[in-house]
């Protein structure tokens, strides 16, 4: 394999792991949204130890959209 194909390997992980991330946030907010729609709670673990949160409580993340363009950051 020579170093281009290697670029082109690297890309593609890069392509496929930005597609992943966008996918577990994009489902992370519908989820989010859900249960603040229906004034629910979720499950989570903080700092070890599992804990109910109501779900109005926490806000919509773009954790993956700062990642991919920080210059929208505000």
């Amino acid at each position: 394999m020579n170093k281009e194909d290697e670029k082109d390997m690297i890309e593609e992980e890069k392509d496929t792991i930005e597609k992943i991330l966008e996918g577990i946030e994009m489902s992370f907010n519908k989820l989010l949204a859900s249960r603040q729609k229906e004034d629910g709670e979720l499950i989570i673990e903080k700092d070890g130890k599992i804990i109910s949160i109501k779900a109005r409580e926490l806000k919509k993340t773009n954790v993956y959209s700062q990642m991919v363009n920080p210059e929208k950051l505000e």
